[in-house]
């Protein structure tokens, strides 16, 4: 589907069970009705498919299957390989969180990455198992409170570093690969509508603030998300064939703080001396990123006023790659 007839169709609908201000539900929103009701989506089991189809009711309005958490990308390599042994060319789509991605479902996406699938697999990133209980993943940043890594005397909270996927997915010398966010529509517009030209496994990686188990105002979500990409610690980039092709560029760089502070999952390093230790520590790691891939570049500019303008015109908001800057 054309990006410009996006939301005449709602392939998730109404009636679903999502909390309040869920970036998952919003991302979802965003990313199935760009790409809309004929294709067939593959979910794996997690919050998406638990408020969605609930007590034998669903609120998609497109071929939808329910995988476990592990196989997902195995299933759409069957349903694939099946529409291409009939000569046909319906989009195959993933949909899973951080478990049934960074985790549970690492092995079947790199096997479908591997043999070349001609599949878009979509992980909406709330960075723990929030479906069962807020549990800590891989995707889970460091020093993150969930309820399997708990601050307290031992420690402030997860001790292991967020899984890069993006660059261990870019590894296999993919088409296509990219993050994104729900707090720039516009970005992610662009890089679902390239996802969606390409032929071959392609691999879109979105942010989706969960304020359940973030612990931050329902209302905050879209500002959570825009501040882990003004921070530098979530970069918004695109990888072909296992090379940066396109970065989206900082004015300027917001403290990790800015970013912490409205969340309660981090609130535990604001209430003792060890937690300036970690904040720094944190702060590391953004500035890491900053300079890995070059994010603050003093050419390009980026404020809220051209980012509604150009909204308003249906142009690609914030720059979808280092080369293209919206006047």
């Amino acid at each position: 589907m054309d990006t410009r007839d996006a939301f005449r169709h709602n392939v998730l609908t109404s009636g679903h069970r999502a909390c309040s201000g869920c970036g998952e539900a919003m991302a979802a929103r965003m990313v199935t009705d760009l790409i809309g009701p004929e294709a067939i989506y593959v979910n794996a089991t997690g919050c998406l498919q638990v408020f969605s189809t609930h007590n034998q009711q669903s609120a998609w309005q497109a071929p939808w299957i329910h995988s476990v958490f592990a196989n997902a990308a195995a299933v759409a390599s069957g349903v694939e390989a099946a529409l291409r042994a009939r000569g046909e060319d319906t989009p195959v789509i993933v949909q899973a969180g951080d478990g049934g991605t960074f985790d549970i479902g690492l092995q079947c996406l790199s096997g479908m990455i591997e043999r070349g699938h001609d599949v878009l697999f979509v992980c909406y990133d709330n960075e723990a198992y929030m479906n069962t209980g807020v549990q800590r993943s891989s995707s889970t940043p460091h020093a993150v409170r969930t309820t399997t890594s708990p601050p307290g005397r031992v420690s402030e909270g997860k001790h292991h570093l967020k899984k890069d996927l993006i660059s261990i997915v870019a590894a296999h010398r993919m088409p296509y690969a990219a993050t994104a966010t729900v707090a720039y529509f516009p970005d992610l517009r662009a890089k679902v509508d390239k996802a969606m030209r390409i032929k071959g496994p392609r691999f879109l990686h979105v942010l989706s603030p969960c304020p359940l188990g973030w612990d931050h105002d329902a209302a905050l979500s879209v500002t959570v998300a825009r501040l882990a990409v003004e921070t530098g610690l979530f970069p918004l980039i695109e990888l072909e064939y296992g090379a940066v092709t396109g970065v989206t560029r900082l004015a300027r760089q917001q403290p990790v703080e800015e970013y912490l502070k409205l969340q309660g999952r981090f609130k535990h390093l604001f209430a003792d001396k060890g937690g300036a230790e970690e904040i720094r520590h944190l702060q590391a790691l953004a500035d890491a990123n900053i300079r890995r891939y070059g994010l603050l570049d003093a050419n390009t500019e980026w404020d809220t006023d051209r980012a509604s303008q150009t909204q308003r015109h249906g142009r690609g908001g914030y720059a979808a790659s280092s080369r293209e800057v919206s006047p």
